[in-house]
């Protein structure tokens, strides 16, 4: 018979071959990252051929070269030359310059705005809410820009409790203050109030968005050395990316160049030194090398100017939509659409997006602010390309109105829709402290990607259990306040005998009301005064507790396992 696997917690395992991190950890401390902190995976698969290497002997194997901050040393052959007296000696000849000097002092004036970002980190336990974890120290790589403010990556000052900036040439870390986070593009913006910081520099010129095959040079603090270092490619792709940080998608560029653990933040220079993207992922697998990320300027100037008009981060908003494309012909008839319509299908609309009811299942979306969408969910970006019709939304800003023309019934209705950011029923992010109530011994929380990742690892969509993964992939939030509430775990007690093996079960109502949030849990079982608490829970469990003496046992629990309070603060207002 093969061995019974029990549901519940996945040990932490060794990292994978294909993981690469994004930025540079310190060896100041023993503690370990944490997996949440990751760079990116993307799919695609670019050969890059390496260039035609002159001379003999074997060839070496292609790859991005770093360049660090130093002049190269192209040692030429010595000459003799003769004393005046008749003598001989000898002395090196005059050095050659080398053939890449002209584009590299084009780049080294805005190299002085690249700073090092160095940041200590304090993470929330999720699977233990009332503790936090040890905390780590990281490095990356920043820019200054206008303003006197720096460009960094979120997940490079994520969980941040003090973040410090180097610049390149100094000896002196200048402490920061974090202004906005944007966590769905992966942006932070910061800012440091000591003036000598600015003095001598000037910012970073923000340039149009490159095309194909475009040069491009990122500059960085990567892992191998303390001085700035920087790496060349071409732009091999442009396409709406997975931003896995964020766990959305926008527009991203593809480049060969290589970007190591802490290149994360450093600009991407075109070949003028203005500023084309920031570095902040790379794929690593066995089949593809070479394959960096970086964050185009559309992005970076939406991130920009949606702090500069609200003065913080909104987010980019959604059209709270799912779609489905219409390449078949039989399914464009059925839909009533004529030869020459184009659209896609809507098959669910957001339910937390009331101002996109107009909107309805079946609908045929035909053009988005008067631009035409494809059959397959396209519409045109430049010359000789097509984007995904989501760049187009992605382009505007919470609270902004879109023209959206559909068909329905065979009959053509537009509507102008308010956009709004994206609520979803299990959050990519969890802001702040984690959520928890206590009772009895029973820990409930309320579901975060964090939190998946915390209890199944990296792996969690494949080994955290199926009816929270299904709702995790598919299931809508009804309402803006709506949580999936779970029993994480039973501290066992006496009052909780025959409930120890309950772990992350969703909790589907409590004494026959429905579980709509944590806070409603908590407050029901606070204020029940019925003889029993009564939880209703997935896979038709049930648990049932004496309500005088689960609330009794609750305090002697918590003092046992050095919990302060039975719910986070967050619960209690």
């Amino acid at each position: 018979m093969g061995e019974t696997r029990k549901r519940g917690r996945k040990p932490r395992g060794p990292a994978s071959k294909t993981d690469t991190m994004d930025f540079q950890y310190s060896s100041t401390t023993n503690a370990a990252p944490n997996d949440a902190v990751q760079d990116a995976y993307a799919n695609g698969d670019v050969n890059n051929p390496p260039p035609a290497r002159r001379g003999r002997g074997r060839p070496k194997k292609s790859e991005a070269v770093q360049q660090e901050d130093t002049e190269p040393h192209a040692v030429a052959s010595p000459e003799w030359r003769p004393y005046q007296n008749g003598g001989m000696t000898l002395e090196p000849a005059s050095q050659p310059v080398a053939k890449w000097e002209s584009v590299a002092a084009r780049v080294v004036p805005a190299m002085d705005a690249v700073v090092k970002v160095f940041c200590v980190h304090t993470e929330p336990n999720y699977s233990l809410p009332w503790q936090r974890k040890r905390q780590f120290s990281s490095s990356s790589s920043g820019f200054m820009i206008g303003g006197r403010r720096v460009l960094t990556n979120a997940h490079s000052v994520e969980h941040y409790t003090q973040v410090k900036l180097k610049k390149r040439g100094s000896d002196t870390k200048y402490l920061a203050t974090v202004l906005a986070i944007g966590t769905e593009c992966d942006i932070a913006m910061l800012t440091v109030s000591d003036d000598e910081f600015w003095e001598g520099v000037s910012p970073v010129v923000f340039g149009d968005l490159p095309a194909l095959q475009d040069a491009v040079t990122v500059v960085g603090y990567p892992i191998g050395g303390d001085t700035i270092s920087v790496t060349s490619g071409v732009v091999s792709r442009i396409e709406i990316l997975s931003y896995v940080h964020g766990s959305t998608e926008l527009l991203g560029l593809q480049i060969d160049a290589a970007i190591n653990s802490g290149n994360s933040g450093g600009p991407a220079f075109n070949d003028k030194g203005n500023c084309v993207g920031i570095a902040f992922q790379s794929l690593k697998h066995e089949d593809a090398e070479n394959i960096g990320y970086v964050i185009p300027t559309p992005v970076i100037m939406h991130f920009i100017q949606d702090y500069e008009k609200n003065g913080t981060y909104t987010g980019f908003p959604i059209l709270g939509v799912e779609w489905q494309k219409m390449e078949n012909p039989d399914l464009r008839s059925a839909m009533g659409m004529k030869p020459e319509q184009k659209g896609v299908r809507i098959r669910r609309v957001e339910p937390t997006a009331p101002e996109s009811h107009p909107l309805k299942p079946s609908d045929v979306v035909l053009s988005f602010d008067g631009v035409k969408v494809a059959n397959d969910g396209t519409v045109p970006f430049r010359h000789g390309e097509r984007i995904g019709f989501s760049y187009l939304v992605s382009q505007k800003y919470t609270g902004d109105t879109a023209l959206v023309e559909v068909l329905r019934d065979s009959k053509i209705l537009e509507w102008d829709i308010k956009l709004a950011t994206h609520k979803r029923l299990i959050p990519a992010h969890n802001s702040g402290k984690p959520p928890y109530y206590i009772i009895a011994g029973f820990v409930f929380t309320a579901v975060t990607v964090p939190y998946l990742r915390s209890e199944y690892g990296k792996d969690y969509e494949f080994d955290a259990p199926v009816k929270l993964l299904d709702k995790h992939l598919h299931a809508m939030a009804e309402s803006a306040d709506e949580q999936l509430v779970v029993v994480s775990q039973v501290l066992v007690a006496d009052i909780n005998i025959g409930y120890e093996d309950i772990v992350n079960t969703q909790v589907l109502a409590f004494n026959g009301k429905p579980v709509k949030n944590l806070k409603s849990l908590a407050n029901m079982v606070d204020n029940c005064n019925d003889e029993y608490l009564r939880f209703d829970l997935e896979y038709q469990q049930m648990v049932v507790l004496n309500t005088k003496a689960a609330k009794a046992a609750t305090l002697d629990i918590l003092t046992t396992h050095c919990i302060s309070s039975p719910m986070s603060d967050d619960l209690k207002a």
